[in-house]
């Protein structure tokens, strides 16, 4: 999951609207959520390598300050338990 926070939302739709994502091969987008007030955007995104992250939000650092927060599905975290417990 990633959380940007917003500089310029403008200046953010203008340059995806001409330029895209920016994703580097291998890290994809699933979905995302914004605030109503364009501040704050919640991003879900998957890749097996985490370092196209720093690759990817260098792209855009001008622009959004970014957290990336590593999550897992509640099913995939309840099957990773169910297995500890047994």
């Amino acid at each position: 999951m990633v959380v940007e926070h917003f500089k310029d939302a403008p200046a953010i739709y203008r340059r995806l609207q001409e330029k895209g994502r920016m994703m580097p091969e291998g890290l994809e987008y699933v979905s995302s959520w914004i605030d109503v007030d364009l501040k704050i955007c919640w991003q879900l995104m998957r890749t097996e390598d985490e370092s196209l992250f720093q690759i990817w939000t260098d792209n855009w650092k001008d622009l959004m300050d970014f957290k990336v927060v590593p999550v897992r599905t509640s099913a995939e975290m309840r099957q990773m338990m169910d297995a500890k417990l047994d």
